[in-house]
């Protein structure tokens, strides 16, 4: 059989710990097999027969998720990989290593859902995501993750998070203090899940340093964003005016998420949502991905699938 070359990248992984001291993980890999690997860098060449290149392929990606799910990588850990895969079997289910979108210090953030899976995929696919779906379905938290994982991986140099503050049933007016602290509230659940993503002193230095941008939607104006990665929460609340001017923001390798829920449009009556107007106006344009959820894929509480539900039939006049 011919022998060929594939080269990957093990983007944002600890090199050392994943060779080992003196290379001896690489070691390991190359008495196994009668391929030829090279490491430079992030980048490791494989040169040999399609199948031994495929199998020492997912033995990194392995040995990556052990290392980054563990914190370490032991001799006996690739040992048991190896071995695994010799005989055919799997440590990790590809679909699994797949879905990991962040590493955190105590555990991963990954795609739960076959929805959410698909989120993934097409958010990777387009320089632009719509995220439509009902409340605790992961757009905003996974839109958030993927920004976090863009910015470690050196991908994208800042991240803009933006949430239109629309008074839903309150009025900023009759809130306390000076207008952060009034427009805090409303952009609270960036922060929470910024939180859960990163230590906190290394956070409050991004935001210092304006490399994590958390604003009002109405900031964005004037803007334009390159090496970035923007984030539109809550868009069901974004007139069509504030949306087009949102989605013309983008620079130069940038990538924006817009997220929301078309069911909790809290405008005035006449107002026309930007979220419903760009469903019919950007659909067709390559480089725009939709994502569409459903209560099947809620991950919060499971009496939140039960609310969704018992709303939906209220509103279909099937009143529980």
């Amino acid at each position: 059989m011919t022998a060929i070359e594939k080269r990957i990248i093990l983007e944002n992984t600890d090199m050392l710990s994943l060779l080992g001291m003196n290379d001896n993980n690489l070691k390991l890999i190359e008495d196994r097999f009668n391929a030829t690997v090279i490491v430079r860098g992030e980048n490791v060449i494989i040169k040999g027969v399609p199948e031994e290149i495929n199998s020492i392929e997912k033995i990194f990606k392995e040995m990556v998720y052990v290392l980054n799910t563990n914190g370490e990588l032991k001799t006996s850990d690739v040992e048991t990989i190896l071995d695994l895969t010799v005989e055919g079997k799997e440590v990790v289910n590809e679909k699994e290593i797949d879905s990991v979108i962040l590493y955190t210090k105590n555990d991963s953030i990954r795609a739960k859902t076959p929805g959410q899976l698909n989120y993934l995929q097409i958010a990777n696919k387009n320089d632009i995501c719509f995220a439509i779906g009902p409340a605790g379905t992961g757009k905003t938290y996974l839109a958030v993750a993927l920004a976090v994982s863009s910015l470690k991986k050196g991908i994208v140099n800042k991240i803009v998070l933006a949430r239109p503050a629309v008074e839903a049933g309150e009025s900023l007016g009759f809130l306390p203090g000076d207008f952060r602290e009034k427009i805090d509230p409303y952009l609270r659940p960036l922060y929470d899940a910024l939180d859960d993503m990163m230590p906190s002193d290394k956070l409050k230095g991004y935001i210092e340093k304006r490399i994590v941008e958390i604003v009002p939607l109405a900031y964005m104006r004037g803007r334009t964003l390159n090496n970035a990665f923007v984030i539109l929460d809550e868009a069901q609340n974004a007139t069509d005016i504030q949306m087009k001017m949102f989605l013309t923001r983008l620079g130069a390798n940038s990538k924006a998420i817009i997220t929301g829920d078309i069911t909790q449009i809290d405008l005035p009556g006449k107002s026309v949502s930007g979220l419903v107007q760009a469903k019919e106006i950007l659909s067709s344009i390559d480089g725009v991905g939709f994502v569409y959820f459903d209560k099947s894929d809620v991950v919060r509480h499971k009496l939140v699938k039960d609310i969704i539900d018992a709303y939906e039939k209220f509103h279909n006049n099937d009143k529980p």
